[in-house]
């Protein structure tokens, strides 16, 4: 049923204090000239926030109030109403008794939405409020823009749509639509690269979420071209080179927030592949605490970069959050006593107070000699992006050895192998044992969903299979059973795992011993060192993550 206006909502936003008359009258005023409801005027004049807005109509108009974010809807629901008519209208089907359906919308006065909701789903509508906020979040968890996408993919292929060589690119062709929702709801779905691949017969594209790759859309074959063409010209990419590759990058605008594109092209036999990696500025600030580090291991991290002086590496993986870790960490040194100067290939986020430059092989810079013009800055702190050579790797020493706090990044898998890939680039032995402070290895697992996470029995597979789970009792894990918040995976979102190896005295004598980096790893351990394996058996144990998605990151560890 609709909800009764018995009582006016216009006196009761009076009487409760919440506007004045003077207030009211006007957006009555404004409403019948544009239409819009006395609610959604308040919400867009930001005359009264949310919360406060779903109490008054609870506690006033006795309309139930529900919290979406504690609802886990089921698919038959979800399919009553089309969702071109969720999304146009924000209401979300909540359940289903009998011939009732109940349904939440931050505007019960909303006539046409809730008759054209009974006229769909040709049902009985029971009302629930819930803030702009929660639908909108409902609307991307459920819907995304799936529907939105189908037909503008029906609508690119169109005739009127088609010119010689494919879709029109103007700036409201469809195509164009296309690759604008192809890139939101990648960034709805906390995607961090869209990856576009041409096909024998079709397009294939995929976003990485989470560090796995999910297929999300299958464009036509025709419609390569165009995409691509399309994505090149906001890149400002020569169009007609395709046998070379290519880099380029774009701004795109998401929900007020701008996010940085970049976007790297690769011939391959069918066509262009693209892959677009993307950079939302706003969610890179992390502090440390936000990285993953267990408590008596963010004490240790903190206290190794409060040194004046030495190199602090931090390995690992491609994709496994260096660069996260780094700024987080600049950003905690950050001081106006301090000067701080980067060398990076690219710059992913600008930090303030920092200064940042980027590497151009074109022009002659690159690490080492960029590297040796920072030195003549007075700088305090210095960020070199990767050590990839000899030459780097010498500058980079030979700063921490000047009173320099320099902090890199190197590919290992452990944080013991650094010291011994230093040793392999050519680096002299004394000079890694004196300049490094110590190195930091780490992985990224996913952490279970919160929305379907559920304890269960540890498998007997996992049973005395590790030494923690036996000291702790650990008879029960916990894992998430899939939902629509996780697209049914059982994870969402992720967090760091470290291992902080801390060059002491005694792994100084090593390194000049020639000792293999298992030897170095195994001290390490013995003075009190939690190797990756062991950090994520602790998330496990906390109910953080699975022993499975542990395994994967940690298995060649």
């Amino acid at each position: 049923m609709a909800v009764s206006k018995k009582k006016d909502i216009r006196e009761l936003l009076v009487s409760s204090g919440l506007l004045t008359r003077d207030q009211v009258k006007d957006l009555v005023e404004e409403g019948r000239k544009t239409g819009a409801s006395l609610l959604s005027l308040i919400y867009q004049r930001k005359l009264l926030d949310e919360a406060t807005v779903s109490s008054f109509l609870e506690d006033k108009l006795e309309i139930p109030r529900v919290d979406l974010s504690r609802y886990l809807i089921d698919q038959k629901t979800l399919d009553s109403i089309p969702a071109s008519t969720v999304k146009k209208y924000g209401i979300i089907p909540l359940f289903l008794v009998e011939k009732t359906l109940s349904v939440a919308t931050a505007d019960p006065f909303n006539v046409k939405a809730i008759d054209e909701v009974r006229s769909k789903a040709g049902l009985d509508v029971e009302i629930m409020v819930a803030t702009p906020s929660d639908i909108k979040q409902a609307v991307s968890q459920y819907y995304g823009v799936a529907g939105t996408l189908e037909e503008v993919l029906e609508q690119v292929s169109a005739p009127e749509n088609m010119v010689a060589g494919g879709p029109a690119l103007e700036e409201e062709a469809p195509v164009t639509k296309l690759v604008n929702l192809l890139l939101a709801q990648a960034l709805s779905e906390r995607a961090s690269d869209i990856h576009i691949e041409p096909e024998e017969s079709k397009v294939r594209v995929r976003y990485r979420i989470d560090g796995i790759m999910y297929e999300v859309s299958a464009p036509p074959r025709h419609l390569h071209a165009p995409i691509v063409s399309r994505i090149k010209v906001m890149s400002r990419m020569d169009i007609s080179e395709t046998r070379l590759p290519q880099d380029g990058r774009f701004e795109f605008s998401f929900e007020g927030r701008p996010i940085d594109v970049r976007v790297s092209s690769y011939p391959s036999i069918y066509g262009e592949a693209l892959v677009l990696r993307l950079l939302d500025k706003q969610s890179m600030m992390f502090g440390l605490e936000d990285l993953g580090f267990s408590s008596d291991n963010l004490k240790k991290f903190e206290e190794i970069i409060k040194r004046p002086y030495g190199i602090i590496l931090v390995t690992g993986p491609t994709g496994s959050g260096k660069t996260t870790s780094l700024y987080a960490t600049l950003n905690r040194i950050n001081s106006p006593v301090r000067n701080i100067i980067t060398i990076e290939d690219p710059v992913e986020y600008e930090l303030p107070g920092i200064r940042q430059s980027q590497v151009n092989p074109k022009a002659g810079l690159v690490f080492a000699n960029a590297l040796r013009s920072i030195l003549r800055q007075d700088p305090d702190v210095i960020l070199v992006g990767e050590i990839r050579d000899l030459e780097t790797a010498n500058v980079a020493i030979e700063s921490a050895l000047t009173g320099h706090l320099v902090f890199s990044t190197l590919h290992t898998n452990d944080a013991a192998g650094a010291l011994s890939r230093l040793q392999d680039m050519g680096v002299e032995k004394f000079l890694i044992s004196s300049a490094c402070a110590a190195v930091i290895a780490q992985r990224l697992v996913r952490k279970i969903c919160p929305v379907c996470k559920v304890e269960v029995d540890l498998p007997k597979e996992y049973q005395g299979k590790f030494e923690a789970f036996e000291q702790r009792g650990i008879k029960k894990v916990f894992e998430g059973k899939g939902c629509k918040s996780c697209r049914n995976t059982g994870y969402r979102g992720r967090s760091g795992i470290f291992e902080i190896l801390e060059v002491t005295e005694r792994i100084r004598e090593m390194i000049l011993e020639g000792k293999s980096a298992m030897e170095i790893k195994k001290e390490g351990v013995k003075e009190g060192m939690r190797t990756l394996r062991d950090d994520g058996l602790i998330k496990v144990m906390d109910g953080k993550t699975t022993i499975e998605e542990m395994l994967r990151v940690t298995l060649l560890d």
